[in-house]
């Protein structure tokens, strides 16, 4: 991040200071709360400092507790000069599909794929038992969004009572557990485990442990394991953990075990650095000095309390997630109920039992703030964004590699960053982009034969790996596709839109953009079917499959709808982009005139195909052809051929599909200002589902939510809980920017999809494209107070109530309507 964009957000966040406090006091604690100990992944509380981790289970006899590192990886930089000459096999692919032969085009574009993204590993296992426990009663456990911290109490037989706490503070790079008892003396054993190649070291009050040099000296009652990622270990990642416990009572170390003896009180500390050094960096021969930095992240609690590390810790949380406060219904209470009984009910799962109006906005709100939660702790590592499992993991092989899906999931993670107002999480996708960008300038030229700009394809990893996958031997309905790279530069787009940091677009976001454009206007082709026109061939519309008037189930096309829409939002873009960085915008002009138009299918929907062909799955999860109503802005119900095409694709896909794909479909609706079908949707998200492994009568598996609120696609993917979150914003405000004769010219519209049940309610802190901030109350549907805070000087268009108010606002001035 630039010095000046480091600036532009210093100011924004100086503008928020007032909201900031209003919020905190007017909207309801925010506490997801169990009364047992989590016995499946699913139902784990997790916390986050963006790098470190972990899954939180509770529990007396086993407290499990999985930690991760979102650095820690197999494998190593990519090789740029992998097939090389993969290109050649593009024209002959060409011709079959010109030919209309799309079984030979199928089977052609198995040489065009790469290898697959490597692993996203998780790190270690720290069980806690309480080895004097015995019985116990009113277990309860629960994670507060307001200061990201987990905490658990119970009460043992004889009436003493343990608490213990639990964080991951991102200003001291560390994870902090405290466990305290009242009336007792506390035994404690704390076991670390590794499901990688590792050793464990400890020490005495008097000796240094020895493993491999050069390994951080070791104090009483500490442990440290090294190891390495999954591979060879001279070409894997490695790694440093290191956990400390400091007590009032007696402490040893033996093996990988710390027992504690006598206590009132003890707290852990788990520090962990990895030897990543940057995507084009050997984690060994070029690896970060992981052991130093370990040891120097351990060294320094010993000069800070539990008590001043915990207060550094909510001080910074605070300082983002309290900008925004939301409130629904009229009621603002805290409801008695648990957490996974809430969402039981609301899902109609409990026989007799429903949620009173008031529990049920404040499950919509907990789970809304939940994903801002979510996005604060996974997503502050430079150059490492969120990924499909965010930083969570218990598996040493995670589902889909846990890795980077670049045909939606990505993009997704990113969708509530800058409208709730969390823009500094938004940063490591940027750098990533940037990586993406340097090694997609060879996937360019290799796999496609275009010597301009860069791509990225359906699947990258912590090395940017940027490839068309499947190892030339998996479908190319998801292998074969290049334009993860167009897509995502929109992220960057929308950073300029949301800051209007003039600085950051030309020397950031314009430079990544152009080159992704210009590789798209050196893949265009020309149309053999309708001369003058400009498509994509080969073309994909990612994961579904067609159905062709004479029986052929294919997935290789040209022109293909999802193709265009990306492309079409990039060269809109990179036209307005290029006008204000006083570069010539004309090429980009031209190809989009040119561009094979929409066209509407004989059931009325959004042709997803060039030819009005039928999915072989008409309800499947991807509507990727939809991009250009979200997150794209070109299709908008002015034009009111292709809104309608749009809802009736959204009423053709129907209402039951995976989770993330869920949290999609509620930004779909919104943008058509359909507030009873985007609400739908937000229910049928908020579905409560059964853990995977879970297999008792009363199982349930769909996509939806798992009893600790992650997203169920099934199995667990992140992007399903910020997808949720940006719909949430989407149906409450909806906002545009374009390029005015005078300047930037902002639009923001208030409550466009406002269902009945949110009749009432307030938000203050929410962003609008322009530089705004916003805060309005409404009552009946109707907003009745809204005040405007401009970062920049600019003119608005605010539309609520029926009217348009057009304002001008200097920068840090709020008007309030």
């Amino acid at each position: 991040m630039t010095k000046r964009t480091i600036a532009a957000l210093v100011v924004a966040l100086a503008t928020t200071q007032a909201t900031t406090q209003a919020t905190t006091q007017a909207q309801v604690k925010m506490e997801m709360a169990y009364d047992r100990p989590a016995q499946y992944f699913e139902e784990s509380l997790p916390i986050g400092n963006g790098k470190l981790g972990a899954l939180v289970y509770g529990g007396v006899d086993d407290n499990t507790i999985y930690l991760n590192d979102i650095t820690l990886w197999t494998g190593k930089p990519v090789d740029r000069q992998l097939d090389a000459n993969a290109h050649e096999w593009i024209p002959k692919i060409r011709q079959a599909l010109f030919s209309e032969d799309y079984q030979l085009a199928d089977s052609l574009q198995l040489h065009v794929q790469g290898p697959n993204s490597q692993f996203f590993q998780p790190l270690a296992t720290l069980h806690i038992d309480h080895l004097n426990a015995g019985a116990t009663t009113a277990y309860r456990r629960w994670l507060s969004l307001d200061s990201a911290i987990v905490a658990d109490c119970y009460t043992l037989a004889d009436g003493s009572t343990v608490r213990r706490e639990y964080f991951a503070s991102a200003p001291d790079r560390l994870i902090v557990i405290s466990i305290s008892g009242t009336n007792m003396s506390l035994r404690l054993r704390l076991t670390a485990q590794t499901p990688h190649k590792a050793r464990a070291s400890l020490a005495t009050p008097n000796t240094a442990a020895i493993t491999c040099p050069p390994t951080p000296r070791l104090a009483a009652g500490q442990v440290t394991m090294t190891g390495h990622a999954m591979g060879d270990p001279q070409q894997s990642i490695h790694y440093c953990t290191m956990l400390k416990a400091t007590t009032d009572g007696a402490v040893e170390a033996a093996d990988s075990t710390v027992t504690i003896e006598g206590a009132s009180h003890a707290t852990i500390y788990i520090v962990s650095q990895t030897s990543f050094n940057g995507f084009d960096r050997h984690p060994v021969s070029q690896g970060a000095a992981y052991l130093d930095n370990a040891n120097t992240d351990m060294w320094h609690t010993e000069n800070l309390t539990y008590q001043q590390l915990r207060q550094r810790h909510t001080d910074d949380y605070r300082s983002f997630y309290s900008r925004l406060s939301l409130r629904l219904g009229a009621e603002d209470q805290q409801p008695r109920r648990t957490t996974d009984e809430m969402l039981k009910a609301y899902s109609g799962f409990l026989d007799g039992t429903t949620l009173t109006p008031a529990e049920a906005r404040y499950l919509e709100t907990l789970y809304f703030q939940y994903g801002r939660y979510l996005l604060i702790s996974a997503s502050r590592t430079p150059g490492v964004p969120a990924n499909l499992q965010g930083l969570w993991t218990p598996h040493l092989w995670s589902p889909w590699r846990g890795n980077y899906t670049v045909n939606i999931n990505l993009e997704e993670n990113y969708w509530p960053a800058f409208n709730t107002n969390l823009a500094e999480m938004a940063q490591p996708l940027d750098d990533f982009i940037q990586a993406l960008a340097t090694n997609g300038a060879f996937t360019a030229k290799s796999y496609y034969g275009i010597g301009r700009g860069w791509c990225s394809s359906h699947n990258s990893d912590i090395w940017a790996m940027t490839n068309p996958v499947g190892e030339k031997n998996e479908k190319p309905e998801w292998a074969n596709w290049n334009l993860g790279g167009a897509w995502l530069v929109n992220t960057l787009w929308e950073r300029f839109l949301y800051t209007q940091d003039r600085h950051y677009l030309e020397q950031v976001a314009w430079p990544l953009m152009k080159g992704a454009a210009q590789f798209c206007l050196d893949w265009l082709v020309d149309n053999p079917k309708a001369p003058g026109e400009l498509i994509t061939a080969p073309s994909t519309s990612p994961e579904n499959e067609y159905k062709t008037p004479d029986g052929y189930h294919g997935m290789t096309c040209y022109g293909g709808t999802a193709d265009l829409a990306i492309i079409r939002e990039l060269l809109t873009n990179a036209t307005a982009a290029a006008t204000l960085c006083h570069d010539d915008p004309t090429p980009y002009r031209q190809a989009l005139s040119r561009l094979h138009p929409y066209t509407v299918g004989h059931k009325g929907d959004l042709n997803e195909w060039y030819y009005d062909w039928d999915d072989w799955d008409p309800t499947h999860r991807h509507q990727s052809h939809l991009i250009g109503l979200y997150p794209g802005q070109h299709i908008t119900l002015a034009d009111s051929l292709l809104a309608k095409a749009c809802e009736q694709t959204l009423i053709q896909k129907g209402d039951h599909t995976t989770g993330w794909s869920t949290g999609w479909r509620i930004n779909l609706w919104a943008r058509l200002h359909k507030a009873q079908q985007a609400y739908s949707i937000v229910r049928r998200l908020l579905t409560f589902v059964t853990p995977d492994a879970y297999d008792g009568p009363d199982k349930h598996r769909s996509g939806g939510t798992y009893p600790n609120l992650m997203d169920a696609h099934p199995p667990f993917q992140i992007d399903g809980n910020f997808g949720g979150t940006a719909g949430f914003c989407e149906m409450l405000m909806q906002s545009s920017c374009g390029v005015a004769a005078d300047g930037l010219e902002a639009s923001v519209t208030l409550l466009p999809a406002l269902p009945q049940e949110w009749a009432d309610g307030e938000v203050s802190g929410l962003r609008a494209r322009g530089g705004y901030e916003l805060s309005f109350a409404w009552s009946g549907g109707r907003v009745t107070r809204c005040t405007v805070t401009a970062t920049t000087d600019s003119q608005l268009t605010l539309s609520y109530n029926g009217q348009r108010h057009k304002l001008r606002l200097k920068a840090g001035e709020s008007r309030t309507l």
